[in-house]
């Protein structure tokens, strides 16, 4: 029978607040020594109150917006029990039937079309303390718990691993140009749980679901969801039944294993919480949120097409980091307008790939948007060439001096002088008779290899259009 892939994600991500969700611990652990940030709230003692944090209330409106959600007037919170080491009352402090926002989307990428993923709920809760596994004990730090934590959860309308890794893309995007979280999986605050089950093609009734945890990176949820959707189908080819569970995604081994039965909402036994009063939302209050949105991704791509005549691909590239986005348009209030393309190359291209060798974030580069717009005034009055200008760009990363300082240290000038390349390519011409014989024989690309051979002799200082010029001139024409 031929099944198709349904998942949906639940995605939780720590909030940038400065304290706690109910109290007034510092959110600032990651570099605190262990049970440093606690106090008798987030430890969880007994006859404590909890108090709301209204920032962390704010940027959870905010995000509901940003992802098309309807806010109701009135909001509340609820206790969901369950009895987990990590967790210090032995219940959270959660949102259950009344959540902040509801009924919103996300638009993502799927198969070059574009494709709503529908969104069922965005709601505020607590995090949990962190476990430290040592062999056959361990050891808990109640540091982070507490932080505020916000889900979104989707309706299970992703079809495949690759629309799940573009929508959690898409919502860490927007979590950043919010300036809500950091979005960094890797750090723990920003992690997914993923529901995901099977159907028969052609029919609306999903097998047993399975719950999927403990996936740190976007790799690590599309190899999860591959093979837990390979998993299920085995199963059922093979005679077997699935059933309804929570699996853990083991990294090293490349595959997910039974954690426990999944709990279902009667499980954890909800009801309002008795310490916190419900939040009534003022309308006008809604709406100045609405209006201080910033520029979210999906209109600043439409408007960087729209005002710098980019191609799409571009577009998406540069969007798809607030940060990459931003130093695009400072560098465009320095340089004409009409040089949009070849700065975005330079960000997309070399500038990118420094980057991702150092591993550092754009906004952390020496190369600052007025060092780039300098090389790029450079290259456009032929002070130096393309090729060298590469050289140039990475001893600037590298160095934070300008070009101008660069290419006269290293005496990287341009060569426009036609008499000085006309010796340079009589030269070549001669050490290299076999291309020259190919472009005489019709093959023009003998005459990419000999252009090239002459930048390199000049250390890529050469005029290229007049080295060209030079070379078809001393070949006889063609």
């Amino acid at each position: 029978m031929d099944y198709e892939t349904v998942i949906g994600l639940e995605v939780h991500a720590q909030l940038l607040t400065k304290s706690k969700m109910y109290c007034s611990c510092s959110t600032d652990y990651a570099n605190a020594p262990p049970n440093t940030h606690v106090c008798p709230i987030c430890l969880g003692m007994p006859g404590v109150l909890p108090v709301i944090n209204a920032k962390a209330v704010e940027y959870t409106v905010m995000t509901a917006l940003a992802l098309n959600c309807t806010i109701p007037e009135c909001t509340k919170f609820d206790r969901k029990n369950y009895c987990y080491p990590d967790l210090m009352k032995g219940y959270q402090i959660s949102q259950y039937d009344a959540p902040i926002g509801k009924e919103g989307w996300l638009a993502i990428d799927s198969n070059g079309t574009t494709k709503r993923i529908n969104i069922t709920r965005v709601h505020l809760e607590e995090d949990v303390a962190k476990l430290w596994h040592r062999g056959d004990y361990s050891l808990i730090d109640v540091s982070r718990s507490g932080v505020p934590l916000m889900e979104t959860v989707s309706e299970p309308e992703i079809n495949s691993p690759e629309e799940a890794r573009s929508y959690l893309v898409g919502l860490r995007n927007i979590l950043r140009y919010l300036g809500v979280s950091t979005g960094n999986m890797e750090e723990g605050s920003f992690r997914c749980d993923a529901n995901i089950s099977i159907r028969p093609k052609g029919s609306k009734d999903l097998l047993p679901k399975v719950e999927v945890k403990n996936m740190n990176s976007f790799k690590a949820v599309y190899q999860a969801m591959e093979y837990e959707s390979k998993r299920q189908r085995r199963a059922l080819e093979a005679g077997g039944k699935l059933v309804q569970e929570t699996r853990g995604w083991v990294e090293e081994r490349g595959v997910t294993v039974t954690q426990r039965s999944k709990e279902y909402a009667d499980d954890y036994r909800y009801f309002p919480e008795p310490d916190l009063p419900p939040l009534i939302f003022d309308r006008k209050w809604i709406e100045e949120i609405r209006a201080k949105l910033p520029e979210l991704p999906e209109a600043r791509r439409e408007r960087f097409m729209a005002r710098y005549g980019l191609p799409l691909y571009d577009a998406k590239l540069l969007t798809s980091s607030k940060p990459l986005a931003d130093y695009f348009e400072t560098c465009l209030k320095l340089v004409d307008h009409s040089k949009a393309k070849m700065v975005s190359n330079w960000l997309l291209g070399d500038f990118s790939r420094l980057l991702n060798a150092a591993n550092i974030e754009i906004e952390n580069a020496r190369v600052s948007p007025d060092l780039l717009a300098e090389m790029l005034s450079l290259i456009d009055k032929g002070t130096v060439s393309g090729p060298a200008a590469k050289a140039v760009f990475e001893e600037m990363f590298y160095t934070g001096k300008r070009a101008s300082e660069i290419v006269a240290e290293k005496k990287l000038s341009q060569i426009s002088d036609s008499c000085e390349l006309r010796k340079v390519v009589k030269r070549v011409v001669a050490d290299n008779p076999k291309a020259v014989a190919d472009y005489k024989a019709g093959k023009q690309q003998a005459l990419t290899f000999v252009t090239g051979q002459v930048m390199k002799a000049t250390r890529g200082r050469a005029n290229p259009a007049l080295v060209k010029d030079i070379l078809i001139d001393e070949l006889g024409g063609k």
